[in-house]
């Protein structure tokens, strides 16, 4: 499912068999690029979703059922809760000084209007501060080295921004936008759609995954036709990642 690249070799990413079933065959696993060994870091929670990497090598991820934030030492190899108590946390990314971003989907679908409580917040040192609540769906999210933050919302086809404490829509008439990454110098956006989840091209799915230009504006399709593509990372030498759910793969693309 999650999926996210430190520098160019390393890659992690979740698998979930069975979600919502602790003690079962859900994890977190590290893929070495270059030689192809798979290690698993972490096993048995309910629902490890999407995954993030901090400076320091750490990583996070959200584990939906159980309402946490796991964090995956580097230093000492040991898994350890960063954060409890949450409402079916999805979405997540690290940005300076470890401050960490995630959504929250407790009602998928449901915007504030309708009595919707999803929302998008930041832990710090000084705790949760929600940042963005009323969406129906933020899926996922990635904060940019500038500190803008822009994430999926699935059910509503959009991309949203927060730059200097404002909200906008950055993209519109999207089919169920899942995925978010950037590359590393912060210039191109990368994300899923997903309107037809495990049906592949062959059969008459619509799943792509797409690339957009900050500064060019311009909107490209990198790849068409995979049943699932799920979430998605960018390596520091420019490939992308990507979790083919229903399919049971992951994708590159150089």
């Amino acid at each position: 499912v999650g999926i996210a690249v430190e520098g160019s070799d390393d890659l992690y990413f979740t698998e979930v068999p069975s979600p919502g079933v602790g003690g079962g065959r859900n994890g977190v696993s590290h893929l070495d690029i270059e030689t192809g060994q798979i290690t698993r870091i972490s096993t048995g929670e309910p629902e490890p979703t999407n995954l993030a990497i901090a400076r320091n090598g750490d990583v996070y991820w959200t584990c939906k059922s159980a309402g946490v934030i796991l964090r995956h030492l580097e230093a000492s190899g040991m898994t350890e809760a960063f954060a409890t108590d949450l409402n079916q946390p999805s979405g997540i990314s690290v940005g300076k000084r470890g401050a960490v971003y995630f959504t929250e989907i407790p009602t998928p679908g449901a915007p504030g209007t309708a009595g919707g409580l999803n929302t998008v917040s930041v832990l710090r040192g000084n705790g949760k501060l929600v940042i963005s609540m009323g969406e129906p769906e933020p899926t996922d999210v990635v904060v940019a080295k500038d500190g803008d933050l822009y994430w999926t919302c699935k059910s509503a086809g959009v991309i949203l921004r927060r730059s200097h404490g404002v909200t906008s829509v950055l993209l519109s008439g999207l089919t169920a936008p899942s995925g978010i990454a950037l590359d590393h110098k912060g210039e191109v956006l990368y994300f899923t759609e997903v309107p037809t989840p495990g049906v592949s091209g062959d059969n008459g799915g619509s799943n792509a995954v797409r690339s957009y230009g900050l500064a060019t504006r311009r909107l490209r399709t990198i790849h068409a036709g995979d049943p699932e593509p799920t979430d998605l990372a960018v390596a520091r030498n420019g490939n992308v990642y990507w979790t083919c759910t229903s399919a049971g793969v992951i994708v590159e693309a150089k």
